[in-house]
């Protein structure tokens, strides 16, 4: 029976392969050999302002790959996605462009924009507004607040949660490339807060020990990048009631600061910071 059971099966062996060797597919594939792809008008608008200019992907669908699973997150609404993507092309990549040239902007913007709908909290209640990954991507969060507690007429909210945000992310991405002066760090030490950031108020506390805003105590390089993009998006009203708070010794030290980001982005990335103002 053993040697019948081996021979029978031998058997069964070739016969399926003979059966196979004569079973020849027949039809189209089931996989399109010439995928095209079909791009609605936002999509092509992307493709025409970001992606072929600038070599950026504008991420406005959440892609579970892309996302910070340590946040409860929602995807951004595709027509809040579109007024975003004019106010970052207009007062990012066009502002830049102007100052210092469409190779700056290709050379140093984040390969990747990703945009998403709901905020990102953290444990202890502070909210995320946007953040830089090693000068490959920027994510902004709260995008389908715009237009509604955001409103597009209110430069003041949209200063707050998008303008300041972008110039702040993008300041971290050219100190990545380019490092600051380090001298920096010592015109605040020892008044750092870290973590404990959020227990200060931005008018009685930070601005008066020279902080720009309280996010500017936890560390020198938020410090550095917050002061950076405040001056850039504050008009003068703004700046001068901030100074206001500041007092003499305050604003000294926020104009001790702002001299060493006047040299390095004039001498790392020839930009006139005034000009780009």
């Amino acid at each position: 029976m053993k040697k019948l059971y081996i021979i029978l099966m031998a058997f069964a062996v070739t016969f399926s392969f003979t059966a196979c060797s004569d079973d020849e597919p027949g039809g189209e594939s089931i996989f399109p050999t010439n995928p095209t792809t079909q791009y609605d008008d936002f999509e092509k608008w992307l493709l025409e302002n970001f992606t072929y200019p600038y070599n950026v992907e504008v991420l406005y669908r959440m892609k579970d790959i892309e996302i910070d699973h340590n946040y409860t997150l929602t995807p951004a609404d595709s027509a809040k996605c579109a007024k975003l993507a004019i106010i970052v092309k207009y007062l990012w990549f066009d502002a830049y462009a102007e100052v210092a040239g469409p190779d700056f902007v290709k050379n140093n913007v984040p390969r990747v924009l990703s945009f998403i709908g709901s905020l990102a909290i953290e444990n202890n209640g502070t909210v995320v507004m946007g953040t830089a990954e090693g000068g490959y991507k920027i994510t902004l969060y709260n995008v389908n607040n715009l237009g509604g507690s955001v409103p597009l007429d209110d430069y003041d909210a949209l200063n707050q949660w998008y303008f300041t945000t972008l110039h702040h992310e993008f300041q971290h991405i050219l100190n990545q490339k380019k490092p600051y002066d380090t001298t920096f760090d010592l015109i605040s030490e020892g008044d750092y807060v870290s973590g404990d950031w959020y227990q200060y108020s931005t008018e009685s506390e930070a601005l008066p020990n020279g902080f720009i805003r309280n996010y500017a105590m936890s560390e020198p390089r938020e410090d550095y990048a917050e002061l950076y993009s405040q001056y850039l998006t504050n008009n003068d009203e703004l700046w001068a009631s901030k100074m206001a708070y500041a007092g003499t010794e305050g604003q000294a030290i926020i104009n001790e600061k702002l001299a060493h980001i006047r040299n390095y982005m004039r001498e790392s990335w020839n930009i006139d910071l005034e000009e780009m103002r």
